[in-house]
């Protein structure tokens, strides 16, 4: 049983407490990244067995953060873990359950997002909330959480994330379309100066190639110079890296080059720990296309985990066990994809992003209007949207 707070979260967790209905997608609005399409709900979720929660916490005037949550798939991952891997492209940040992933080439729990401080109170929820799973006995557990620093707007020092936010997210966690923008792990963040938040994208090849889904979900909270499908967004809206010292103005832009972003990416496709760190090195391709450089004071993590049945084996055995992988030379189409939907996914959450305030700060949701402005001027827009 859980308790009625627990109850009220998870409905939240599933609902979404900050609506960006009248904010569209990037592709809703004409950006199309790339060239491969995208899925049903164009969401990591298009991933066959993948399921994503989030926990927004809003309290008082300086709480503004929350928890997302990724479920790989189903059944118990302890005992039947994922060919997994995870990527480092700068690495200030702080990865809850790195070491073992990379040793092992697996993962054996959902993977969290959070707020930088609050990656220990969650990770020990995750951690309470593995062992109620069914199969489960005394064993050690390597919970995986992610962070991004959304300081601006939240007090994190209060770690406002506990048990019963990581539980709903985990509960609430569902298939289908996922909510964007200002919610969850996203709540706080920032991408560019402008709010920013979670994003999610996908892309599915053709029969001649695989017929493989590729997935991806991004926390955004980092800067740099915002590029959207070569227009140069950043530029002309006068947000960007190092105004200050190039226009020798008065310009604020001490917030605009560091910063973080998590990165996860999965896929149907059978790929082992290997060919799993090509994969997600793709992803940060996909990044560096918005205007990231991946600054000193960044980081920029990708978890990349393959979904493949197949390719999923059970933790112990008394036998040899085989997996089917894609060789290398199959792997192109599935960089590709993933370069394109990290990229989209990014758009999508500062498209979808809202503004948030608090006494600590505020992060301002980009200009839809003047945004399109731009994008049409630079002919980064579908034909179909002029």
């Amino acid at each position: 049983m859980i308790s009625m707070r627990c109850f009220l979260l998870l409905l939240l967790a599933v609902a979404g407490s900050v609506s960006a209905d009248d904010r569209p997608r990037a592709r809703d609005a004409g950006v199309v990244v790339g060239v491969f399409p995208t899925g049903e709900f164009n969401a990591i979720t298009d991933v066959e067995g993948v399921r994503v929660g989030h926990t927004t916490i809003i309290e008082g005037d300086d709480i503004r953060t929350g928890v997302t949550a990724i479920v790989p798939g189903p059944g118990n991952l302890y005992t039947h873990p994922m060919p997994a891997w995870i990527h480092v492209g700068n690495g200030y940040g702080k990865l809850i359950g790195e070491t073992q992933v990379r040793e092992f080439g697996e993962i054996e729990t959902p993977i969290l997002l959070t707020c930088t401080l609050c990656v220990w109170s969650a990770a020990n929820a995750l951690k309470d909330w593995v062992y109620e799973q069914p199969g489960m006995g005394e064993h050690t557990v390597n919970p995986v959480v992610g962070e991004t620093n959304d300081s601006r707007v939240n007090d994190m020092w209060a770690d406002p994330v506990q048990r019963e936010h990581v539980f709903a997210a985990l509960e609430g966690a569902r298939s289908g379309p996922v909510d964007e923008g200002s919610i969850g792990a996203g709540t706080g963040t920032q991408a560019f100066a402008w709010k920013g938040g979670i994003g999610t994208s996908s892309r599915v090849l053709p029969e001649s190639l695989g017929a493989y889904t590729v997935g991806v979900l991004v926390q955004t909270n980092y800067g740099g110079i915002l590029t959207m499908n070569g227009a140069p967004v950043g530029q002309e809206l006068g947000t960007y890296s190092f105004r200050k010292d190039l226009e020798d103005s008065a310009a604020d832009d001490d917030r605009q080059e560091d910063g973080s972003i998590m990165m996860v990416v999965a896929t149907d496709a059978p790929l082992n720990a290997r060919s799993l760190d090509r994969l997600a090195m793709r992803a940060m391709m996909g990044l560096a296309r918005t205007g990231s450089f991946a600054s000193n004071g960044s980081g920029d993590y990708v978890i990349a985990f393959s979904t493949h049945a197949d390719v999923r084996r059970p933790r112990e055995s008394d036998v040899p066990v085989t997996a089917p992988a894609l060789v290398n030379a199959a792997m192109s189409p599935l960089f590709a994809a993933t370069s394109e939907a990290t990229e989209e996914a990014i758009y999508n959450a500062i498209f979808k992003a809202t503004t948030v305030t608090s006494s600590r700060g505020r992060l301002d949701a980009i200009p839809v209007d003047d945004l399109l402005r731009i994008l049409k001027r630079y002919n980064a827009l579908e034909p179909a949207t002029d």
